[in-house]
């Protein structure tokens, strides 16, 4: 029960952490994060809450993503990671669905690091990827982050032309967090394949954003 996971989660709550956690995720007003309310919680106790909870739906996933605490979100979404890997195709296709469907609740770079390449990056590996490039040209923050790091799920499979086609598309974006996530990406790219990498940097580094570069 969702009632359960939540006392769960509360159990673990360190106000410290929490006051912590929203000075790093800038939660003031007018920053990225503003608004954003943290239990005070580590991953690693998030990921061992979330393995306890892998029977619950993915509408019961999704109704603890729509809450405004940040770690019943990232716990939601480290459920749907979990469950998409020992789903079959039809429970795949829902969670994937499901988790573009609510992009306005995963709303901080955490959230999107850390379940965008093992969601929507595998789940279109080997299907139509036009998806990205709609994310990519995408007003919202993160729906252009979620763009770039899907595509980490192809980089770590040695494909490489849509991260450079997204990078490219973002490069001239005016948000630090879209800087840093593309440059990352490229740095990815170079640890696989460094000639690829150099190539892209050749061509823009002198219109690129410092941070990116």
């Amino acid at each position: 029960m969702l009632s359960n996971l939540k006392q769960e989660l509360q159990d673990l709550a360190d106000p410290e952490k929490a006051k912590r956690s929203q000075r790093f995720f800038k939660t003031g007003l007018g920053q990225y994060g503003e608004g954003d309310v943290f239990l005070g919680i580590t991953m690693p106790e998030q990921r061992q809450v979330a393995k306890n909870y892998l029977h619950l739906s993915i509408k019961e996933v999704e109704n603890l993503l729509h809450s405004n605490f940040h770690e019943h979100r990232m716990t939601a979404l480290v459920i749907w990671t979990y469950q998409y890997e020992k789903a079959d195709q039809q429970t795949q296709q829902l969670i994937y669905q499901t988790y573009l469907k609510n992009t306005k609740w995963i709303n901080n770079w955490d959230l999107v690091d850390v379940t965008t390449p093992r969601i929507v990056g595998q789940h279109i590996f080997n299907r139509d990827r036009k998806i990205l490039y709609q994310l990519a040209k995408s007003t919202d923050l993160w729906e252009k982050r979620i763009s770039i790091l899907a595509t980490f799920w192809f980089i770590k499979n040695d494909q490489f032309d849509d991260t450079l086609k997204i990078a490219k598309i973002l490069l001239n974006d005016s948000h630090d967090l879209i800087h840093k996530a593309v440059g990352w990406a490229l740095r990815e790219v170079g640890k696989r394949n460094q000639a690829v990498e150099e190539k892209f940097l050749k061509q823009h580094y002198k219109t690129m954003p410092r941070t990116v570069l």
